[in-house]
């Protein structure tokens, strides 16, 4: 109820701001009319950002997510917005060093040699600290709001998510199903003792990779509320923004890799995707911080995975796109459309990789397949009453998303269908990129059990 009343109250300070909006208008000439829309637009913006910044959680996710996906959104609401990526109101450093004692048994100026009590990032769930064990060693620590796995509770428990998503996607989509997976990943990352053990198995995968960097996880210091893993360098996302053309596609290029690479290799995918979770180096390096949100694949999902792709890209047929798409429940068996209907519409899911030239992904591309992804019968035409989404591809809709979003702000540039090939099992294409040389040499010596590069 509390919460609730949080938004309401948000609700009414933003109409309220409108209001007195409407009021000026009238006396204002044309120029003076959009000074003050721009104003009105960045106050309410500031408005949802400290609400949902304070408020942490579910809610908090869901500001992150508009910061970085809208392309339509003025950049001054963007940036107002953007604080809520890696710089969301910190909690009081009396309750981190609480929640320190309460789980490592001691006050962080005793847990660790050196404790900064300023956090250097406040996300969603938790926030980090710089602090020095010990032992000597430079760590990050992410310590969890204490309450919020009760604000999270509280948020799923009154929001009926299936009646929430239904109207942005498909008419046929099974809500339910989707709730359920969402949920699921949502309470997930309340578990910091899950995310410490996902975190430990990306680093120890990628560990010694030319250009993936996973910082190790520190056990004995890390419980069920707090994760203590290496200290990490590097800069962050608004400053590659403002970095050379070449860095920002090496960079695009590691996290194209990355993504696709645990996918099909680790048959695991890190589903969270925005700019607050990566820390860039030089050479296209890129330190990935968060692991609370993971799908994990089994081998039948993957091969499902694989049958799309043979259908979609490799023989790709707008017979055989319909077939495997009611196959797999991405659309109802016997739909009264057309098989070229069927394929315009699944082809939203592989335009990056259908044709083997470089391609240059832009805010607007970006968005268009955000659009298309949660279009209606205006996008789609009559294929979206018969279309689904099953649970197990939802959070591989983080790659449509967040990640193409991501790419779209950078403006990254890549022949995105020989990278994947490179992947692909059913393909091994030798590499097309020197970073993908580096990674086969890599893969070669660390994982010689992965088939690579068919000559």
């Amino acid at each position: 109820m509390e919460r609730g009343s949080e938004i309401a109250a948000m609700a009414a300070r933003i109409g309220a701001g409108a209001a007195a909006n409407r009021a000026q208008r009238l006396f204002a000439n044309v120029a003076r009319r959009e000074s003050l829309d721009r104003e009105l637009e960045l106050r309410s913006a500031e408005e949802v950002a400290r609400t949902l910044g304070n408020m942490k959680g579910a809610m908090m996710k869901l500001g992150q997510l508009a910061s970085f996906v809208d392309d339509a959104m003025p950049e001054e609401v963007r940036q107002a917005l953007s604080s809520l990526q890696a710089d969301a109101p910190p909690m009081a450093p009396e309750l981190a060093a609480r929640v320190i004692e309460e789980e490592l048994g001691a006050p962080p100026d005793r847990a660790f040699a050196l404790w900064d009590p300023d956090p250097i990032a406040a996300a969603s769930i938790g926030q980090v600290h710089r602090a020095i064990t010990n032992e000597g060693q430079a760590v990050a620590v992410k310590v969890q709001y204490p309450g919020i796995a009760s604000a999270i509770a509280a948020d799923l428990d009154n929001t009926d998510m299936a009646a929430l998503l239904s109207p942005l996607l498909f008419k046929g989509l099974d809500g339910k199903a989707v709730a359920a997976e969402l949920r699921e990943r949502l309470v997930e990352e309340l578990d910091y003792e899950l995310e410490a053990r996902r975190q430990a198995r990306f680093a120890a995968w990628y560990e010694g990779h030319p250009t993936i960097k996973v910082p190790r996880v520190l056990d004995p210091l890390s419980t069920r509320r707090v994760i203590t893993s290496e200290l990490a360098e590097g800069i962050r996302f608004s400053e590659l923004e403002l970095r050379s053309k070449v860095e920002r596609d090496l960079a695009a290029e590691t996290i194209y890799r990355f993504a696709f690479g645990s996918i099909y290799r680790m048959r695991a995918f890190n589903g969270d995707p925005h700019p607050g979770n990566y820390l860039f180096g030089p050479d296209g390096q890129v330190t990935f911080l968060d692991f609370g949100l993971v799908k994990e694949f089994t081998e039948n999902d993957r091969l499902q995975m694989l049958q799309m792709i043979d259908a979609c890209v490799l023989d790709h047929s707008a017979a055989a796109v319909r077939r495997t798409s009611e196959e797999l429940g991405f659309i109802a068996q016997g739909a009264p459309v057309s098989d070229e209907a069927v394929d315009r519409f699944m082809s939203v899911f592989f335009d990056i990789v259908r044709e083997d030239r470089p391609m240059t992904i832009t805010p607007e591309w970006a968005a268009q397949v955000a659009r298309r992804l949660i279009g209606g019968r205006a996008t789609h035409g009559d294929v979206v009453k018969w279309a689904n989404m099953p649970a197990t591809f939802v959070i591989l809709q983080r790659i449509n998303v967040g990640l193409f979003a991501i790419f779209g702000r950078l403006s990254a540039t890549g022949n995105w269908r020989a990278i994947t090939e490179e992947i692909w099992p059913s393909i091994l294409r030798p590499p097309t990129t020197p970073m993908g040389k580096a990674e086969l040499a890599w893969l070669r010596e660390r994982h010689p059990e992965v088939p690579a590069c068919r000559t």
